[in-house]
């Protein structure tokens, strides 16, 4: 994967920061927001992850989730990830441009990606619970050609807030 770095932006990160930003935000559970295609325009899906090896893990529903069957007819994708906070002014941004392909259910892996964003599996919903035996819940591996990362918080002026 090729990190952006110099775009000639304000907000331009050097490689060494870029790459340690970059991993710091892909540790968090935030949500990641997939673009695709389709015949009727741009689609975008919020979606949980899980970064293991340099490929993001995305689970998708093959039957009743739209993105899964638009990820098989066309690869290319974007996905974007935001860490922001307004109360402190944490803007942080991962724009990924990159490959994507289906991959089989794997429990294991979805236990991963859950523990992320439920902790552990005795405090979860019982609806997650049922993700993990049921094959319809696949995983779109994203493989990243491209990275931008930009770091672009700000110091909160409390008198300015709405």
């Amino acid at each position: 994967m090729k990190l952006i770095c110099n775009t000639g932006s304000h907000f331009d990160l050097d490689e060494e920061f870029a790459n340690r930003l970059m991993n710091e935000i892909l540790a968090r559970p935030v949500f990641g927001h997939l673009a695709t295609g389709s015949e009727q325009g741009p689609r975008e899906s919020p979606v949980w992850f899980l970064w293991e090896g340099g490929v993001l893990w995305i689970i998708g529903n093959y039957e009743t989730d739209s993105f899964p069957k638009r990820i098989e007819r066309e690869p290319r994708c974007a996905i974007g990830i935001i860490n922001f906070d307004v109360s402190t002014g944490l803007i942080q941004h991962i724009g990924f441009r990159g490959q994507a392909r289906l991959e089989a259910h794997d429990p294991e892996r979805m236990k991963r990606l859950l523990d992320r964003y439920l902790g552990a599996l005795e405090s979860w919903d019982p609806r997650f619970v049922k993700i993990l035996d049921d094959t319809n819940y696949i995983f779109i591996r994203f493989e990243p050609e491209t990275a931008v990362v930009r770091d672009q918080s700000y110091k909160v002026n409390m008198d300015n807030r709405i």
